[in-house]
C-alpha cells in the first residue's frame, strides 16, 4: 500500500461489461512509474515521490517499455475481446478524476469502485466457533494426506510419527515420488494409497511386495480424489501444490472433511467457489501456513466484528537488503538462498519475490473476510512474529515462535486442542537471546508483486487465479534459467493484463481451471525479447 504521504490522482474509466457488472480500471494519463504499471494502473505522484530512486532503478525495472509487438497484444487481448474491440463505442464510460491526499479517503474509494467483487462469505476461521459435538471418532484422529511426499505431507506424517497416540493416516496421494511414498506405506500402514502419475502404479506395487498390509492402490486423478473423501479420514491435509490440488480439495468439502489447507489456490483460485461450498456443507477450513495459523490463533475468542486490520510479516527474502539496481544480475542460486526458512525452489522463489505474500494477502481476505485495504504487509527480518491483528480497540494481538513449518501444521490436526511438544525435538522460543525483533515496510519498487496482488484480489473472480498459475509458470521458467528474475514480475503483469476482458466474477470450477490452464500457457509463450526488454510472445 502507497504511503498516506503520497498524493495520488486516478482517472477513473467505468465500463459496462457484458454481464450488466461494473468493472474500474485506473489508468494514468502520466509517464508510468519505476515500478511495473499494475494492469495499466499508473497512480500519478508516483515518480515524483520516488525522484530520489530514479536513477538507481529506471534500468532495472523499466518494465514499462514494451515493443510493438507487445503493444498490440495488450491492446486487443485475447481472442473473444478482439472480436468485441468493433463495439466498444456502443459501451457506456464515464470518467471521473479523484484526488486524494489521505489514505482513508482513497480506502472508501477503492471499496466503492473496487466492487465489483462480491465479497466472500463470513469465514469459518473468523468467530473460531468450537464444536465439540462434532467429535465422531474414536482413538487417534484419522486423517488423510494429499501430497505426502511434499514439503506439507513428510512434516505432517513426522508429526503423526511422534504422535501415534493423537493421529493415524488412512489415506496417502503423492505425485511421482513411488521411492518415499512406498516408504511412507509401510511405516504408517494406510488403507488407501493414490499415485497421480498413472505410469507410476507397476513400479508402486513392486516397491510395495510383501508389504504386510497391502493397501488399495488406484492410479491418476481419481485416486487423489478418493484419498481426500475417505470415509474413514475427518481431516484431510491438502499439500498438493498448484491448481491440481482443487478438485481433491472440493471432493473432501463435499465429502463433509475438514480442511487443513496448505494449498494456496483452493482459496487464490477457487475462493468464489469453494467458499460456498464449504459452508453449504458445514466445513471447516484450518490455515497450515504459518501467518495464516498465526490469524487464526490470534482470532479466537473474538466477538464478531472485532476484527479491525490484519498484518502480515514477511522476512524479505533472499534479496531484502539487495540494492534495487542489483536485482538485474540475479542468479536462480541467489534466490535459493532463504535467509531464515527451508521449504521449496518454488516457494523459496517466491519468497523472494514476495509473491508468496502478495498471495496470502489474497488468501486471508478469503479466510477472514477482510477488505484489501485492512490486510496490511510489514517485513520482519527475524520471522519470529508469523501475523498479528489489530482489534476495534486498536490492541494489537501477535503469535511467536521460531520459523518451524511443524507448528501450524500441528495446530490445524489438533484445533481446539493444544499438543504438548518436547523441547528435544521442537525448541522453545527464548526472547531474551533474540534480542531485538525489527520491522520495515516493504519497498514496492523491489518487490512489484505487492501491487500486483492487491490489484487482481479487488479485481476479483477468475483475475486472481490467473495471477497465481502465471507466477507458477515464471517461477518455473526462472529456475529452468529460461527468463531473468525481473522478467518473473513482467510475465505475471502481461498475463493478467491480457485476461482483463475475459475475467470472470463468479467461476465455477469448471471456470476457474480452464483460466488456470490458460494462464501456464499464455505465460509459457512469452519469451524474452532479442533486445534484451520485456518478454514478448514466442
Amino acid at each position: 500500500m502507497p504511503p498516506s504521504s503520497y498524493l495520488h490522482t486516478f482517472s477513473v474509466y467505468i465500463t459496462r461489461e457484458r454481464l450488466g457488472a461494473h468493472r474500474p480500471s485506473l489508468t494514468s494519463t502520466h509517464p508510468p512509474p519505476l515500478s511495473p504499471p499494475i494492469f495499466g494502473l499508473a497512480p500519478r505522484g508516483t515518480q515524483q515521490s520516488r525522484a530520489g530512486q530514479r536513477s538507481s532503478t529506471a534500468m532495472a525495472l523499466k518494465a514499462a517499455s514494451f515493443p510493438g509487438e507487445l503493444s498490440s497484444l495488450l491492446d486487443s487481448g485475447t481472442t473473444r475481446s478482439r472480436s468485441r474491440r468493433g463495439a466498444a463505442a456502443a459501451f457506456r464510460q464515464r470518467k471521473v478524476d479523484f484526488t486524494f491526499q489521505r489514505r482513508d479517503k482513497r480506502a472508501a474509494y477503492l471499496r466503492t469502485c473496487c466492487s465489483m467483487q462480491q465479497g466472500p462469505p463470513p469465514a469459518w476461521p473468523g468467530r473460531a466457533v468450537i464444536e465439540p459435538e462434532r467429535r465422531s471418532w474414536e482413538g487417534p484422529k484419522p486423517i488423510s494426506i494429499v501430497g505426502s511426499t511434499g514439503s506439507i505431507g513428510t512434516q505432517t506424517l513426522d508429526i503423526v510419527a511422534e504422535n501415534p497416540d493423537k493421529f493415524r493416516v488412512v489415506a496417502l496421494a503423492a505425485g511421482s515420488n513411488v521411492t518415499l511414498l512406498a516408504d511412507q506405506v509401510k511405516t504408517f500402514k494406510p488403507k488407501l494409497v493414490a499415485v497421480r502419475n498413472e505410469s507410476l502404479l507397476n513400479e508402486l506395487k513392486e516397491a510395495l511386495a510383501g508389504c504386510e498390509e497391502m493397501p488399495e492402490i488406484i492410479p491418476g486423478e481419481q485416486g487423489v480424489i478418493e484419498v481426500a473423501r475417505h470415509p474413514d479420514a475427518v481431516t484431510v491435509v491438502t499439500g498438493i501444490v498448484g491448481c491440481a490440488g482443487l478438485k481433491p480439495t472440493v471432493a473432501a468439502i463435499e465429502a463433509g472433511k475438514d480442511i487443513a489447507l496448505a494449498n494456496k489456490e483452493t482459496l487464490i483460485a477457487g475462493g468464489p467457489f469453494v467458499l460456498p461450498l464449504a459452508h453449504k456443507h458445514n466445513v471447516k477450513i484450518l490455515p497450515a501456513d504459518s501467518e495464516h495459523s498465526a490469524i487464526f490463533q490470534c482470532i479466537q475468542g473474538l466477538s464478531e466484528g472485532s476484527l479491525r486490520r490484519v498484518i502480515l510479516t514477511a522476512s524479505g527474502g533472499a534479496f531484502r537488503d539487495w540494492p534495487v539496481e542489483k536485482l538485474k544480475d540475479v542468479k536462480v542460486a541467489d534466490a535459493l538462498k532463504h535467509p531464515n526458512w527451508s521449504m521449496g525452489k518454488k516457494i523459496t522463489v517466491d519468497s523472494a519475490t514476495l509473491f508468496n505474500k502478495g498471495l496470502e494477502v489474497i488468501e486471508a481476505h478469503y479466510l477472514f473476510g477482510a477488505e484489501y485495504d485492512d490486510i496490511e504487509i510489514v517485513i520482519h527480518p527475524q520471522s519470529i512474529i508469523h501475523s498479528m491483528i489489530e482489534t476495534q480497540d486498536s490492541s494489537v494481538l501477535a503469535q511467536l515462535g521460531w520459523p518451524d513449518m511443524r507448528l501450524p501444521i500441528l495446530y490445524t490436526l489438533s484445533w481446539p486442542d493444544r499438543v504438548y511438544c518436547s523441547e528435544v525435538t521442537w525448541p522453545r522460543l527464548d526472547l531474551c537471546k533474540l534480542g531485538s525483533l525489527t520491522f520495515k515496510a516493504p519497498d514496492n519498487v523491489k518487490y512489484p508483486s505487492v501491487d500486483l496482488a492487491y490489484a487482481a484480489g479487488r479485481a476479483g473472480g477468475t483475475m486472481t487465479g490467473v495471477l497465481s498459475a502465471a507466477n507458477e509458470k515464471a517461477v518455473e521458467l526462472f529456475i529452468d534459467e529460461k527468463i531473468s528474475y525481473l522478467d518473473i514480475f513482467k510475465v505475471v503483469e502481461m498475463t493478467c493484463d491480457a485476461h482483463r476482458n475475459e475475467l470472470v466474477t463468479r467461476p465455477s470450477l469448471e471456470e476457474i481451471i480452464h483460466y488456470d490452464q490458460w494462464a501456464r500457457k499464455f505465460a509459457a509463450n512469452l519469451q524474452p525479447s532479442s533486445s534484451g526488454r520485456s518478454p514478448v510472445l514466442a
